[in-house]
């Protein structure tokens, strides 16, 4: 979890494409079902929920303009370019009529994912980010599953979240929420490639401040691994970590508000600090074919260099007034070069 003080973000949506990694874990203003799940700072929100569908739209991946939020609009059909459908939330975990369905022969189902996808969320609404087009739509509310502070997603593109109140599975064709286990749970998730936690399967990990835990997502049993050591950091939102690659952190200290860094997947411990992002509260965190995405509390959608931090802020189109982010995620499987 981060150790922020309270901070105000609903989410952005992720956009016809791609699975991301990611979190936080914020309070909100006025949540319900108790807000004393997580062990990290809060952080008060308003919860401005676009419609399920909403096209949230299209930015230029060079632009360096910031996003701007401004009203939403609901689409009933086929979004703009950034090419989204109505999502109907459900209760269940299957795909409900008439929703989305930007993976094709990937997902839920087994696989990993074949198109460009990269999920983020506000407290209450999901949304998918395509990485080639810059696209943002909106897959819907989440259903059953209260404040959302952050989601995972793993090599087949399955995606897990936590809440103040538990750990759940989520149907990320249509937010909706299948409980796993009550309790606190981290923000900062992502899922880390078999070989790193176990041997054999991948493990949901993530970050309360310092302290580096495993989450198991059949019992929702939570194991402590490890922690950044005595490196004066602590997780501001969110990790990502690719098969194949490295795993990438946001934190605060030293001086950081926030900073990028790489962090060992198996122990949790500090590789190196990467350098300064340009953006306070960056609760999201995904990457997609050598380039990683941040999502703030102020809304704003941006592209990280690893190498170097350095970002480039991508537009949003009709963002929902109010928006903030609370998490991201990708798989695990995502490509690591263009």
């Amino acid at each position: 979890m981060r150790s922020h003080s309270s901070l105000g973000m609903v989410l952005v949506t992720l956009a016809t494409a791609l699975g991301c990694s990611a979190g936080t874990t914020p309070s909100v203003a006025g949540s319900s079902s108790g807000a004393g799940g997580s062990t990290g700072t809060s952080q008060a929100t308003s919860s401005a929920t676009s419609g399920a569908g909403a096209t949230v739209g299209v930015g230029g991946s060079t632009s360096t303009s910031t996003a701007a939020a401004s009203t939403s609009s609901a689409t009933s059909g086929a979004g703009g370019s950034g090419g989204a459908a109505t999502a109907s939330a459900s209760s269940g975990q299957g795909g409900g009529g008439g929703a989305m369905d930007l993976d094709a022969g990937a997902g839920d189902a087994g696989g990993p994912p074949v198109n460009a996808e990269v999920y983020a969320h506000s407290p209450d609404t999901l949304y998918r980010l395509n990485p080639i087009t810059k696209a943002m739509t909106t897959v819907g509310p989440f259903g059953g599953c209260g404040t959302v502070i952050d989601i995972a997603l793993d090599k087949n593109g399955v995606m897990f979240g936590t809440s103040f109140d538990g750990l759940y599975k989520i149907n990320k064709s249509t937010a909706a929420c299948t409980l796993v286990a009550s309790g606190g749970y981290p923000n900062s998730l992502s899922f880390v490639p078999a070989g790193t936690v176990d041997p054999v399967n991948e493990a949901l990990v993530g970050y309360n401040g310092t302290q580096y835990v495993r989450m198991d997502t059949t019992t929702g049993n939570v194991t402590v691994i490890g922690d950044l050591g005595n490196s004066g950091y602590a997780s501001s939102g969110d990790l990502v970590s690719l098969i194949g690659g490295a795993s990438y952190l946001t934190v605060n200290g030293n001086g950081c508000s926030d900073c990028l860094v790489e962090i060992n997947p198996t122990t949790g411990a500090l590789v190196t600090k990467i350098g300064n992002l340009n953006h306070q509260s960056v609760y999201g965190l995904a990457y997609w074919a050598g380039v990683a995405y941040g999502f703030d509390a102020s809304g704003a959608l941006f592209q990280i260099d690893v190498t170097t931090a350095a970002t480039i802020d991508i537009p949003i189109p009709n963002a929902p007034p109010g928006l903030i982010f609370y998490g991201a995620g990708s798989t695990t499987a995502a490509p690591l070069h263009m």
